[in-house]
């Protein structure tokens, strides 16, 4: 198990997976509160959010956590979105596999590479041709989303 961060300086690239990997987001109605959920905590500024997708059976995300540390952000949106799941469904389902994988975005570059990867995600697994066409990631173009942050912008 990692160790806590002390610190929240920092913008992330997420990763998590779905117990067993089951496609959990198969359809609009769960897909739909997840993405309600990612919006819920953002608006309540407990992380900026810059990039996202959300596969059938896992999500990739670039956020900053803001006033919290990233363990809590992780913990807002995967366990609201059981919660409410699991009341609107009436399921005693296991929906998360424990923990997630994080990397630290370094610098602009890093932080592009990270992009690429996350709206590239439903291109590579076949679910679209183009990465605007997949309508549950930041590449829609139908989300608002915060910028990238100042530190990671290159100097000019």
């Amino acid at each position: 198990m990692k160790p806590a961060r002390v610190h929240n300086f920092g913008t992330y690239f997420i990763s998590t997976q779905t117990w067993g990997r089951r496609s959990v987001f198969q359809t609009e109605k769960a897909a739909s509160l997840f993405i309600e959920i990612l919006y819920l905590y953002r608006s309540r500024a407990a992380y900026l959010l810059h990039e996202f997708v959300l596969m059938p059976n896992h999500f990739h995300l670039i956020l900053t956590p803001v006033e919290i540390t990233l363990e809590r952000a992780i913990q807002l949106i995967k366990g609201g979105f059981s919660h409410r799941f699991r009341l609107e469904v009436n399921s005693k389902m296991e929906i998360w596999q424990r923990g997630f994988t994080d990397h630290r975005i370094r610098d602009v570059e890093d932080y592009a590479k990270h992009k690429r990867y996350l709206i590239m995600n439903p291109v590579e697994a076949g679910l679209c041709a183009e990465p605007k066409e997949y309508k549950y990631s930041s590449a829609a173009g139908s989300y608002e989303l915060d910028p990238i942050p100042q530190r990671l912008k290159p100097l000019t």
